[in-house]
């Protein structure tokens, strides 16, 4: 079995700076030597060491030899460094697999676009596969003809071949679909190109130089690439343009506006800029623009200041004459000073919705916006009042902008938290005065939304669609901006996940997927009856994608997945009413599980969720005769916001203590066996793996309740780039205000500082795994990100070297250019390779 864990919780004071030097000498001093009651408890029969130990000494550990034996034997036959020769077929044989589960294509983004014919309509579906070789994941698209009948039913006929779409950063259709944007992003310092396609011929390739702007950005959190309705022309962030340097020659510097050209001089690379952290951090600032499609003309919009990240733009009603973006502000850091804090995943760093200008407009013909005491004009801030304010949408009659906030996370410095729906009354002469917000979603509690479509209204222009996690399960809803009303329309008796992929009028193309099910297509139309509710009903589609091989379609139907509530252990009358709910966790096994090894999978975030769709990894895990238990503990999505404000202030107990309570939960129904249990997680799942193997959380009676044997419950870990210690990690990672809150609660977030005091380092230590490392006895394979900003690569190697000290068995690999995600290709590959080996090897003694 495999589990994943973390937590924590202190209450904040404050110390001189000077107190720092006495801190870093408590941490370097905090092993215990070997005359330590603690250290010589924790020693081995042998009576070796561990906090003493070397690389010679090591050798002298039975454990630890053995496996230095097996890799000086494997280096002696030519393997590669660290290979263990009895597992060289198992290499081999889990490779030719794991490829097999990498070859399953996946569905991305579809658009639908209406034909002239009333029950007819042509879909685009990007899917994506893995190409391992050239470590990218390639882009396909594939176009179909839909044709609907009066019986609701519905055809769809496929073109025969897909479309490769090589090199393209990404593609936007126009909203007629009559056009089609591809945005190719140069990896060196040559132009970014945007081509525009008709339906026969390339209309237009317009080449911006990186003088203009750098490239687009493309990904989920700054991406705004918008068409405007006459689709003449289009709007984006990219990069802006380089700034300038400070330039020397052989008679030093080279003053500014100097016309003398010397081959002999150079660039200097003068102030450091803050960058928004992990996967960000040598990109630009956002910048945004405007490009004439037909001239290539590209005009930078001006009077947005560089302390503002623009992203996520769209083009307001033509009558508006403007456009609307979301920008972050760079001054995160403590009181508010400027600092720019991790972005990636991160939904509780402020942003507003602003308001400027279209750049092509004639002077005369430009909207007065009112302006903020303040603010540089033109740009005008559309959401004082609040917070948070992110995913905007118009309304298709341009009545409403529609958006999401996350001010529950910002509030309580949680990194995500549930959602709320706000919208605009947007004026039909464009003046933007005196607007105000008003609450859609009311009293509802479960909004968690990581994005929008392009187009996300049904017919009547009130009702959004949009996908959110409800539980363990993600689903689609329908919110309804004016009465409010949100309803479910994927199936409510269904355990898989569903997501939308595009409208069709008031129909919905969705996809579905299940733990153990690829992801299918379906086709969903509401049906109305008298005298009861409407309902949807949902039509698979057969789609051109290839079936899986055989023996993955074999594997996938030999096992069962159920959604286990489990009841907490231990409810405090402190907690709120939603914190003493069940959680959830996901069970997947083969007809015989109580015979299997389980393997516990434990989510990062906190505050995320393992959902019931396909995961490739995790199929493959399972593939190799194991169960898995997927535990969503409390502080996940998907269940209240009561019970994720739980976990804040408590990793560490609360968090580790709910694995255990799932673990206990699936032994005492017979459906595992206890002694064949492993651990893997990622991130703040790698920092509950750590603590589970360390800590010793059970005394003689609980053990027995619990059917565990502490500390060597399991049998074997893996950990991602886990966090094992806080006081470490506050002061390298890109979210150092993460500790501050998770140890402390609410309370951190008005504590967080640059530069901790006594008690904050000896509390993140505290609360930390590698408190406990002297208990760990269980064999651990870390797998390592060295460009990693969120948890530093240090963190990791840090624990596991102290492991090696003391002679626990230990593998550590770590991929050079790979981040926190460890998601290029062939990082990914090796990583789970390398996990789905190692639980062979010692789940199998």
């Amino acid at each position: 079995m495999v589990v994943l864990a973390t937590g924590l919780s202190l209450t904040p004071r404050f110390y001189s700076r000077s107190s720092i030097v006495v801190a870093a000498s408590l941490l370097l001093s905090a092993a215990p030597s070997s005359s330590s009651p603690r250290a010589r408890a924790a020693a081995p029969a042998s009576g070796y060491s561990p906090w003493r130990g070397s690389i010679s000494r090591i050798s002298s550990h039975p454990t630890a030899m053995a496996t230095t034996q097996a890799s000086e034997a494997a280096t002696e036959k030519g393997l590669p460094l660290g290979m263990d020769v009895s597992m060289v077929d198992e290499y081999a044989s889990q490779s030719k697999l794991l490829q097999e589960f990498v070859k399953i294509p996946t569905i991305g983004n579809a658009w639908i676009f209406n034909s002239k014919t009333e029950n007819t309509s042509r879909a685009i579906v990007s899917v994506g596969q893995t190409d391992l070789l050239a470590n990218k994941k390639r882009s396909f698209l594939l176009n179909s003809h839909i044709s609907k009948n009066s019986s609701n039913s519905v055809d769809f006929q496929w073109s025969p071949f897909p479309i490769e779409m090589s090199g393209v950063s990404a593609v936007i259709p126009s909203p007629s679909g009559r056009k089609l944007l591809l945005i190719r992003n140069s990896e060196d310092d040559s132009p970014t190109k945007l081509e525009v396609w008709g339906p026969c011929q390339l209309e237009n390739e317009i080449h911006i130089a990186q003088s203009v702007h750098g490239s687009l950005y493309v990904d989920e959190w700054f991406e705004g690439i918008s068409w405007n309705q006459e689709e003449t022309l289009v709007a984006y962030v990219a990069e802006e343009p380089p700034q300038p340097k400070p330039e020397f020659n052989d008679s030093g510097y080279k003053k500014a506006g100097s016309s003398e050209k010397d081959c002999k001089s150079w660039k200097g690379k003068g102030d450091w800029e803050e960058t928004w952290g992990e996967t960000y951090s040598k990109k630009r600032i956002p910048a945004l623009f405007v490009v004439n499609i037909s001239s290539g003309e590209v005009r930078a919009v001006k009077g947005i200041p560089r302390t503002l990240s623009v992203g996520q733009v769209i083009w307001a009603p033509s009558s508006s004459h403007s456009l609307v973006f979301v920008a972050w502000s760079s001054d995160n850091g403590y009181q508010k000073t400027p600092r720019k804090l991790g972005i990636k995943y991160c939904f509780n760093r402020p942003c507003a919705l602003y308001a400027v200008p279209d750049p092509f407009m004639e002077e005369a013909d430009k909207p007065s916006l009112n302006v903020s005491k303040g603010e540089t004009a033109p740009t005008t801030k559309l959401t004082s009042d609040l917070s948070s304010a992110f995913f905007p949408r118009f309304s298709p009659d341009g009545k409403y902008l529609v958006f999401i906030s996350a001010k529950s996370a910002i509030d309580s410095g949680t990194h995500n938290a549930t959602n709320s729906m706000h919208k605009i009354d947007w004026p039909a002469d464009g003046k933007l005065e005196g607007l105000s917000v008003a609450d859609v979603d009311g009293c509802f509690p479960g909004l968690y939304c990581s994005g929008i479509l392009r187009n996300p209204w049904l017919t009547d222009g009130q009702t959004m669609i949009l996908s959110s996690i409800w539980g363990s399960k993600e689903v689609i809803l329908s919110v309804n901006v004016v009465s409010r009303e949100v309803s479910r329309v994927s199936p409510q008796d269904s355990d898989y996940s569903w997501n939308v992929l595009a409208l069709d009028k008031d129909n919905i193309l969705a996809v579905s997927s299940s733990l153990i099910t690829v992801p299918q297509i379906y086709y969903g139309s509401e049906v109305c009856q008298t005298g009861k509710p409407n309902q949807w009903e949902w039509q698979e589609i057969a789609t051109p994608f290839p079936s899986p091989p055989d023996k993955i379609s074999a594997i996938l139907a030999d096992h069962k997945f159920s959604i286990l509530k489990i009841p907490i252990s231990n409810s405090s009358n402190k907690l709120a009413d939603g914190a003493k709910l069940p959680f959830e966790a996901i069970f997947v096994s083969w007809k015989d599980s109580a015979t299997r090894p389980t393997i516990v999978v434990l989510h990062g975030g906190p505050h995320t969720v393992y959902p019931s769709s396909y995961s490739k990894s995790l199929a493959f895990l399972y593939s190799q005769g194991y169960n898995l238990l997927v535990v969503n503990y409390r502080g996940s999505l998907g269940f209240g916001e009561e019970a994720l404000q739980s976990l804040p202030g408590n990793i560490g107990s609360q968090d580790v203590n709910d694995v255990l309570t799932a673990l206990d939960f699936v032994i005492k129904k017979g459906l595992i066996d206890a002694s064949k249990v492993a651990v893997v997680g990622g991130s703040h799942g790698g920092f509950l793996t750590t603590h589970l193997i360390g800590q010793v959380f059970l005394d003689s009676v609980d053990l027995m309740f619990h059917g565990l044997q502490a500390p060597g419950t399991f049998v074997a870990a893996a950990a991602r780039n886990p966090v094992c210690n806080l006081s470490l990690m506050v002061g390298t990672t890109d979210i150092p205000e993460w500790c501050f809150v998770e140890i402390y609660g609410k309370e951190g977030k008005n504590c967080f500082s640059e530069y901790p005091s006594f008690d904050d380092l000896c509390q993140f230590h505290q609360k930390s795994p590698i408190s406990h490392i002297s208990k760990v006895s269980t064999p651990t394979l870390f797998l390592l990100g060295a460009q990693d900003l969120r948890v530093p690569v240090s963190n990791g190697l840090q624990y596991a070297r102290t492991l090696k000290e003391m002679g626990v068995e230990t593998k550590i690999i770590v991929f050079p250019e790979d981040m926190h995600g460890l998601d290029k290709p062939q990082s990914d590959f090796e990583s789970f390779l390398n996990i789905g080996v190692w639980f062979k090897k010692h789940m199998s003694k």
